[in-house]
C-alpha cells in the first residue's frame, strides 16, 4: 500500500474509508474520490477498489458505487465483473440511459459532509 509521509493511514484505508461514506443510490467518480482523498490519482483508486478482492474488507466497501468520470462503469473481470456492478447499483436504484451512462447530476454524490 502506498503512503503519504504527512499520513499516518495507509493510503487505501483513506480510500476505503472514503467509499464507504458513499450512501446507497448515489454514485462518485475514481477521480472524485482521488481529489477528496489526496496524494493519489483516479487509476490508484482504482487499484485500491480492485485489491478489495483480496482483502476482508471487500463486503464492507461499496466499491460498485465508484464508476468512471464519463458515468460508466470501466470494463474489469472479463466483463463478468462490470455485470455484477451494474445489477449492484441497479438493485440500489442507479439508472442508466441506453449508453450505459449514470447521470451524475441526478444520482452522484456530492462528497462527504
Amino acid at each position: 500500500m502506498t503512503k503519504n509521509p504527512t499520513d499516518p493511514v495507509p493510503l487505501y484505508q483513506r480510500i476505503y474509508a472514503m467509499v464507504r461514506q458513499i450512501p446507497k443510490g448515489r454514485v462518485a467518480s475514481y477521480g472524485q474520490i482521488a481529489r477528496i482523498v489526496g496524494g493519489c490519482t483516479p487509476r490508484m483508486v482504482g487499484y485500491a477498489l480492485s485489491a478489495l478482492k483480496h482483502t476482508s474488507e471487500g463486503e464492507e466497501v461499496p466499491w460498485q458505487r465508484v464508476i468512471n468520470s464519463q458515468g460508466k462503469i470501466s470494463p474489469f473481470g472479463d466483463g463478468f465483473g462490470s455485470a455484477i456492478q451494474r445489477q449492484l447499483l441497479e438493485e440500489e436504484g442507479i439508472h442508466f440511459d441506453l449508453e450505459g451512462r449514470v447521470d451524475f447530476d441526478a444520482q452522484g454524490w456530492l462528497g462527504p459532509v
